[in-house]
């Protein structure tokens, strides 16, 4: 049983993605509920935060107070039966409440407690854990945008996806040492520390390489081409990463020789000639609309694809049959996009609704009643 004491988006995606795969998860809100209750627009058709429902399937929702005595002893009751914890408060916030992790392992010796902070638990323990802050002091937004433009955020909490992934990640393996030692313990994770993984060759490149990346619109700072092109009606993602790929594409576009071109013979050629090279190659693509050269590289295994909307992806990968879209809750279920893990013998759950604020407060306080009773297992 996983005690869900988190609210937002990391702690609850990773939670989301266990409740899909089978634990129990008991989502605990504040009287006032998850912010993201009241993050709209957009909202569903049955008026409900899309931001909400997107992270919190799968799970049962109970309100309790923790400055009211009796609902602090339910919220220690449940700790003490979780076998999992997870917590996104500020380093140290659920100390005055014996909600921290020593409190809780005193009272449960296996709980695998998962803390989620934005800066860590040292020197940042006391800034807050906004993914848009942490976008912009990982560097990201350095990166993104414009080489003569400012910075932007990405379309999405990328950090907070990544922690949670993160977290869901050291959970299963603190469960695997759990069962082979019988040791529970306390995993944490930070969205500043998944931003420093996360960058990966851009953070490398600082680490390893000395070099301090900058904005560079769509290009890659490796690779070329790589990047949106146009052709005689809109962009075209071209990825030719490696020398073979290069040689099929310019073999399509017709200009067969420039693969022989000593100055873009090899990739790095290619990337640091991009400015000579890139209008040759755009003078052939504006010949032919997207979809023609969509089809054509497709055919000789050359990456490519057109800047979809949202709808359109999702349209898309229903094509591929991904079957992107999965229906949620018994009963009057409502559309979701599915658990991204496809198994050969078992399958992700979705029977349980986003719950409304505190829609099994009554059978789960009467549980956890009887629980205190009992004292810890």
């Amino acid at each position: 049983m996983v005690a869900d004491f988190s609210r937002v988006l990391a702690g609850p995606y990773a939670t989301m993605l266990l409740a899909d795969l089978g634990a129990e998860v008991i989502k605990v809100e504040s009287p006032g509920g998850d912010d993201t209750r009241s993050w709209v627009p957009p909202v569903s058709a049955a008026g409900v935060s899309t931001y909400y429902s997107a992270i919190n399937r799968n799970k049962k929702s109970i309100v309790l107070n923790f400055t009211n005595s009796e609902d602090l002893a339910l919220a220690q009751a449940l700790a003490s039966r979780a076998d999992i914890m997870v917590e996104n408060f500020k380093p140290g916030g659920l100390r005055r409440f014996g909600l921290d992790y020593d409190a809780v392992r005193r009272r449960n010796g296996g709980v695998i407690y998962c803390s989620i902070s934005g800066f860590g638990t040292a020197g940042g323990a006391s800034l807050p854990g906004y993914d848009l802050i942490v976008q912009a002091m990982s560097g990201l937004m350095s990166l993104t945008g414009d080489a003569d433009g400012p910075a932007y955020r990405a379309g999405i909490s990328v950090f907070d996806v990544m922690a949670g992934l993160h977290s869901a990640i050291g959970i299963l393996a603190a469960l695997r040492h759990r069962d082979r030692t019988g040791e529970g313990q306390h995993v944490e994770t930070s969205l500043l520390a998944s931003a420093m993984s996360g960058l990966v060759n851009q953070t490398s490149a600082y680490v390893t390489g000395g070099v301090t990346p900058t904005r560079m619109g769509n290009a890659h700072p490796s690779l070329f081409p790589y990047e949106p092109l146009p052709t005689a009606d809109v962009d075209l993602v071209i990825a030719a990463g490696n020398d073979a790929q290069f040689r099929r594409l310019v073999e399509v576009l017709g200009i067969p020789g420039l693969a022989d071109d000593v100055r873009f013979a090899r990739n790095a050629d290619r990337t640091r000639r991009r400015e000579e090279l890139r209008p040759l190659l755009i003078d052939r693509l504006k010949t032919q609309p997207a979809a023609h050269w969509f089809e054509k590289l497709n055919e000789v295994g050359v990456p490519n694809g057109p800047i979809n909307s949202i709808a359109q992806g999702v349209e898309y990968a229903q094509e591929l049959g991904l079957e992107p879209v999965v229906q949620v809750g018994k009963g009057n279920p409502a559309p979701g996009i599915r658990n991204p893990i496809t198994f050969s013998t078992i399958t992700p759950r979705y029977d349980i609704a986003p719950p409304e604020l505190g829609q099994h407060s009554h059978e789960l306080r009467d549980w956890l009643s009887t629980a205190l009773t009992q004292g810890p297992r």
